[in-house]
């Protein structure tokens, strides 16, 4: 049997390291455990586990990502954690019980209008990503192979990937009556082969580029705390049904303006400038009172 060998990659989220393998783990599935009750059915993530400062365990084709706790700090752990790796590998233990090759995993799509003509949301049986990512171009979606593979299609502009659903918009080259077949049938053939639709590096990257909501809350306003609570709870539900997402950017408290990021079936829309005016900024001037005088949104 042929010796495992490991390489230590860091990636652009300090939390997460890959010990990337000369030989495949997998049968070609990705897999997330976040904690040891989730990794019965891989011995190797349930040992990792074990340690103390193991947050989350991914496993993929040819590598294994490790999300640790700030207890510690890779550079004191590592090369321990790499021995261990090495040597559970190399004894033949096995890395996730799974089942036959060529099994497909059961879901079922389908395709909904949006508010957005340009816009189609597909909706999966299952969950795709565990939260929203927005690709606008085949450039900007090195890490998801999912939206990688929906650019080959000439007719695609944008994707939104959101918990269970892909909103995709198109060119005005194409009609959805002549493409909504084919692009269900893409999505739910992939999501069936146990295809990963966002890598981990994404998420890593996400993470990175994101403020952790201790430093959101403590650089905000209680006015900007109230109206993200608002959103969150009000609007988010209505605009994700619809394929979007809405975000909040900023709070301008001389001119009482909120300023809000549309993303997905959002982006673009013709009706999103009513949705904005007669719903967002209604319901918004009604439950803050005098704090709020317009709302202005940008494409994300």
């Amino acid at each position: 049997m042929k010796e495992y060998n490991l390489t230590v990659v860091p990636t652009q989220n300090p939390t997460i390291l890959k010990f990337e393998t000369n030989q495949n783990l997998t049968q070609g599935n990705n897999y997330e455990f976040k904690n040891i009750d989730e990794a019965k059915k891989s011995p190797l993530a349930q040992q990792l586990f074990y340690l103390p400062f193991i947050k989350t365990v991914y496993v993929s084709g040819n590598f294994i990502a490790l999300e640790r706790f700030d207890i510690v700090e890779w550079e004191d752990v590592k090369d321990e954690v790499a021995q261990q790796l090495v040597e559970y590998l190399n004894a033949g233990e096995p890395v996730v019980l799974e089942e036959a090759v060529g099994k497909k995993v059961a879901v079922t799509v389908y395709a909904e209008v949006t508010p957005n003509p340009s816009t189609m949301k597909f909706v999966a049986s299952r969950r795709i990503v565990p939260e929203p990512f927005e690709f606008k171009n085949i450039d900007e979606a090195t890490e998801s192979e999912l939206a990688k593979q929906l650019f080959h299609f000439p007719f695609v502009k944008q994707v939104f990937l959101d918990e269970n659903y892909v909103s995709v918009s198109k060119y005005e080259m194409a009609e959805w009556d002549e493409i909504t077949m084919e692009l269900r049938e893409f999505i739910r053939d992939f999501i069936a082969d146990g295809k990963e639709a966002v890598s981990v590096n994404a998420r890593a990257i996400k993470l990175e580029n994101t403020p952790k909501e201790q430093e959101i809350q403590e650089n905000l306003d209680n006015t900007s705390l109230q109206i993200i609570d608002i959103l969150e709870e009000y609007v988010k539900p209505a605009v994700a049904s619809d394929g979007g997402n809405i975000l909040f950017k900023s709070y301008e408290e001389e001119s009482k303006t909120v300023n809000v990021i549309l993303q997905g079936a959002c982006s673009g829309c013709p009706s999103s400038t009513y949705t904005l005016k007669n719903g967002i900024e209604t319901m918004l001037k009604n439950m803050m009172g005098d704090k709020v005088n317009e709302v202005v949104a940008l494409n994300g």
